[in-house]
């Protein structure tokens, strides 16, 4: 009797322990408890990585940031910020000794640039300016911060009781988050730390941002429009001004498309920066890797014959060599070009099944990346002699509790001959039996899916189905003919290609045909209303965020620029509008039920696109929802509204595919 109550006691323990590890599906409400990890800055002495976790306060239903602070060998992880109010872009002093930051407490202005001395003390608010305080930056003695500052609202002034009309004169006069866009503008100013004397560096009609130091402090860098209408092109430049009051301003690029992202070396003589493919206006372009002469002189483009899009340029500590990101079918991957021998070298930890998101230089040779993966939200790592090795574990928690789906890759190919890449996420990937399925388009369409995690797949596949995204003709990753296939073209070669990735996974007999649902947003939603006008295989729809009769967003959107370069102006190609609003004038081609949703203050793609769809299948007497959240823009942001979201996505397509 004494064993049994022995080995019972033991079961019980092993019961008391297996309930404690368990597992359970990845659920929609698991979404408030993801902590977003961000903006790694390393100290000047290297011990220290600064960065910025946002997490969601369900009381409040909003997300807050605070400030952390990991060493570099990773056995201490100090939380710096608390409260209410977030605090964020985190930057350190040169000599090390104080942590700069912003915050919106203690402030009517807005957020305010903050100083924490390292030493001990609570952090003190050294700014009181009216106006939005965007991107700053040391100067190289510590003594001044170089600060992006939007013109107030009100010109400074306390608003009337009355709001006064909106006066428009722009060409681009809307965009989305900013609203109506009036004459404010961004400049620079540069803000000296001990007399609080604020200097104005550059004024006048066009925009400022991204500026940087040279590292003798006499000049600062920066990226600016200077056409004659800034709105009717993207040809951002970088210049160089004076760090002082009126400083002489020179223009450093003349390319006729952008040129951004500049990075100067450590001693000061080049400029590493990202110049678009083609000159002109076009959304299908990609960005090169340059570098040219602190002067502008001697422009010379590093990564052209990669034929992938880059970005993230960031300079080595001893100035050897430039690190980059680069988009690569489903990958996002490390890289470096090393001046001597003019080499580029993959980082070899970095490909495969993962995703950078950052790259910041440490000391010679070793880096400080943000990683993803299909099964991981945005960690830190550390990247020494090209090997990961992980910093932070913001992530463990939830993690530890929920399962997740299993995601590998397929290929498909298209009735052309194209060949397009996917992911698939399923509950079991080791499952023979067909489940009922669902693509999820991504927006864009100049993106891809890649390895990072992804909330919304993964918590669709714990729902019960196989799903798979496809990086469609017009993805990026894939090279510049590939995403410049679908230019004035829209709903025929990636319908093409997503009809494909279907065919091939009930070919493989992972996706029921008789169980099909489709779903996306942005340029996903607009994409999805396409595959159900051309096919009546999919059971179950879910249309975020798109557009209908395309000719009817022009003036309402923020796309003029496309509209006019890539479409033509309706009055000169009505046909092209008409084309790309298939699915909206053949509405009656319809039977698939469908569930639209919007953003009620989304200026990107308008509620009207959602509502006409919505309202044309009424009519037809198909089965329709439509779901309008509230004071949100393109992107839902309110954590009870994400959840919402895919809540009635799975609600809507269990309706139907269960």
């Amino acid at each position: 009797m004494k064993k049994y109550l022995t080995l019972l006691f033991a079961a019980s323990l092993a019961s008391a322990a297996f309930a404690q590890t368990e597992k359970k599906p990845f659920k929609p409400t698991d979404f408030y408890k993801i902590p977003a990890v961000s903006d790694p800055q390393v100290s000047p002495d290297g011990k220290w990585v600064a960065y910025g976790v946002s997490t969601v306060d369900t009381a409040k239903d909003k997300r807050v940031s605070h400030l952390w602070m990991q060493s570099w060998d990773g056995k201490t992880s100090i939380q710096l910020t608390h409260g209410a109010e977030p605090a964020s872009r985190a930057r350190w002093s040169p000599d090390g000794a104080y942590l700069a930051f912003l915050s919106s407490r203690e402030s009517k202005n807005g957020s305010q640039l903050w100083l924490m001395d390292r030493r001990g003390g609570e952090a003190k608010k050294i700014t009181d300016i009216k106006g939005n305080l965007g991107d700053y930056e040391w100067n190289p003695d510590g003594s001044k911060v170089v600060i992006v500052i939007g013109d107030p609202d009100n010109k400074g002034k306390e608003a009337p009781k009355t709001a006064k009309p909106i006066v428009l004169d722009r060409y681009h006069f809307k965009q989305d988050y900013q609203g109506y866009l009036d004459d404010a503008r961004n400049h620079l100013y540069i803000f000296d730390i001990n007399t609080k004397k604020l200097d104005t560096i550059t004024k006048g009609k066009f925009d400022e941002r991204s500026p940087t130091w040279s590292p003798d402090g006499k000049s600062i860098v920066f990226v600016s429009n200077h056409d004659a209408d800034p709105d009717r092109s993207e040809n951002n430049d970088i210049f160089v001004v004076e760090a002082k009051a009126n400083g002489a301003v020179k223009q450093l690029t003349t390319w006729k498309g952008h040129d951004i992202s500049p990075r100067i070396s450590p001693d000061g003589k080049t400029i590493a920066y990202l110049r678009q493919d083609s000159e002109g206006y076009n959304m299908y372009d990609q960005n090169i890797l340059c570098i040219m002469n602190a002067d502008g002189s001697s422009n010379q483009l590093l990564t052209k014959q990669l034929d992938r899009p880059v970005d993230s340029p960031e300079w080595s500590k001893d100035g050897k060599s430039i690190a980059f990101l680069v988009d690569d079918d489903r990958e996002r991957y490390a890289a470096t070009y090393t001046i001597a021998n003019k080499k580029i070298s993959i980082i070899s930890a970095t490909r495969g099944k993962i995703s950078v998101g950052d790259i910041t230089a440490h000391s010679a040779g070793n880096w400080v990346t943000t990683v993803s993966d299909p099964y991981l939200p945005l960690e830190i790592y550390a990247m020494e002699a090209g090997k990961l090795r992980r910093l932070t574990f913001q992530q463990q928690e939830w993690l530890s509790k929920v399962q997740l789906a299993q995601v590998t890759s397929f290929q498909s190919t298209s009735k052309d001959g194209t060949k397009v890449s996917g992911v698939l996420y399923r509950p079991d990937s080791t499952s023979t039996k067909k489940m009922p399925f669902i693509l999820f388009v991504h927006g864009g369409p100049v993106a891809q899916d890649d390895y990072s995690f992804d909330g919304t797949c993964q918590v669709l596949a714990s729902a019960g189905y196989a799903v798979a995204t496809v990086n469609y003709r017009g993805s990026s990753g894939r090279g510049i003919d590939y995403t410049k296939a679908i230019a004035a073209d829209w709903g025929n070669k990636e319908v093409i290609d997503l009809h494909g990735a279907v065919d091939e996974l009930v070919k493989r007999g992972i996706a029921d045909p008789a169980k099909l649902g489709v779903g996306g947003w942005s340029y996903g939603g607009i994409t999805t209303d396409f595959l159900i006008a051309s096919d009546t295989r999919f059971k179950a729809a879910a249309s975020g965020a798109g557009s209908a009769l395309q000719i009817a967003n022009y003036g309402i959107d923020q796309y003029i620029l496309q509209y006019d370069n890539e479409l033509g102006q309706p009055w000169k190609n009505i046909e092209v509008y008409n084309k790309i609003s298939y699915p909206f004038l053949h509405a009656d081609r319809i039977k698939t039920p469908v569930l639209f949703m919007s953003g009620l203050k989304d200026f990107n793609v308008p509620t009207a696109g959602s509502e006409q769809m919505y309202q044309a299948l009424k009519s037809l007497g198909v089965d329709a929802e439509l779901i309008l959240y509230p004071n949100q823009n393109h992107g839902i942001s309110i954590p009870s509204y994400q959840v919402d979201r895919v809540e009635r996505y799975i609600k809507w397509y269990d309706k139907y595919l269960k």
